[in-house]
């Protein structure tokens, strides 16, 4: 059987304990590079294979896993963060259901959440913003045309841009081209939840300049928006004039 397994972005106590179970018990780990923290590989078994992702095809990474099908053995493939998120697993989900493979997906951290950990941030504020949009700057790798940068900046809604920060200069300029101003508040951060982590808090006019001077180059997000700053409302969840299934708003 197959296990699709999400790591935490970065911090190995993030995994959760069904995946770190699998792990133990895995007979073959297929792991997504650098971008995994190696001591996740330390809690393999002797006689474990382990395969690094980022030296492979996808034709090679399903070679292994249908090898290990074949000889009844278990596969850990071993993703960054969450797998739902620019993991690249459906198209091995759909491959293994077309050869009648067995595989299950257990759910890790996404490194989004611990940018927002690291920023002590919340961003879902009353008021500020209901609406977070999780993207990316197109580059080599395309994106639909309806979802580009500029396109969706201008919502401006809180937004999490992952594998753009080697276009820092042109995320800059289209969020520019979008809703948000100079002033708008801004962060990178790079490898969220690492002993290496690092944080520069800037605005979207400061955005590009900020990340060259900080030397950040890749294993980053940026994310932007006002949730940053300093303004807000309070909370209807825990408003003592406010009525909810729970309790009666004071005055009601």
């Amino acid at each position: 059987m197959v296990h699709f397994v999400g790591a935490g972005p970065g911090a190995p106590d993030l995994i959760t304990q069904r995946g770190a179970a699998l792990l133990q018990a895995a007979d073959c780990i297929i792991y997504a590079g650098s971008l995994v923290n190696p001591a996740l590989l330390g809690l393999a078994k002797a006689g474990c294979t382990v395969y690094n992702s980022a030296e492979m095809t996808l034709e090679q990474v399903l070679a292994v896993m249908k090898e290990n099908e074949r000889t009844h053995k278990t596969t850990v493939r071993l993703h960054t963060g969450d797998p739902c998120l620019y993991g690249a697993i459906r198209e091995q989900m759909d491959a293994l259901d077309a050869d009648g493979i067995p595989y299950d997906d257990t759910p890790g951290v996404s490194s989004f959440c611990g940018v927002a950990a690291a920023l002590n941030a919340e961003y879902t504020l009353p008021g500020v913003s209901q609406t977070v949009i999780i993207t990316r700057m197109e580059g080599r790798t395309p994106v639909p045309e309806g979802e580009r940068l500029a396109a969706l900046a201008a919502h401006g809604a809180t937004m999490v841009i992952f594998l753009s920060i080697g276009l820092i200069d042109k995320v800059q300029a289209a969020l520019l081209a979008g809703a948000y101003t100079e002033s708008t508040p801004a962060a990178v951060v790079y490898k969220a939840t690492w002993p290496e982590q690092k944080v520069v808090r800037c605005t979207v006019g400061t955005l590009a300049e900020s990340t060259h001077a900080a030397g950040i180059t890749k294993t980053a997000l940026i994310v932007v928006g006002e949730f940053l700053a300093d303004r807000y409302d309070r909370s209807k969840l825990y408003d003592p004039s406010f009525t909810t299934e729970f309790r009666k708003g004071a005055g009601e």
